[in-house]
């Protein structure tokens, strides 16, 4: 069963956030993740004023879960500390 990986982001240092970018794309590639939508226009229906949204889907909700423990894709996180305001969720898909 797939799953969905959604990342609600407010960037507060565009330069620092952007070496987590490039280093979390191969990351998530790396696991089986695939962008569905990375950034890009969108329109806040409800809730806060977060300017970026990803969504990403995986073969399964383990491998959504292994890829943000691992190794690759925390050394990318650690430029989101301090550049950032996000909420990240991986769910589980209805397939």
């Amino acid at each position: 069963m797939s799953a969905y990986w959604v990342s609600r982001v407010h960037v507060t240092d565009a330069e620092t956030y952007g070496k987590y970018a490039a280093l979390a794309g191969p990351a998530i590639q790396k696991h089986g993740g695939v962008f569905l939508a990375r950034g890009g226009a969108q329109v806040i229906l409800e809730g806060g004023a977060y300017e970026r949204t990803v969504l990403a889907r995986f073969p399964s909700l383990e491998a959504a879960t292994t890829c943000y423990n691992s190794p690759e894709y925390q050394a990318a996180k650690v430029f989101t500390i301090g550049s950032s305001e996000r909420h990240v969720v991986a769910v589980e898909g209805l397939d």
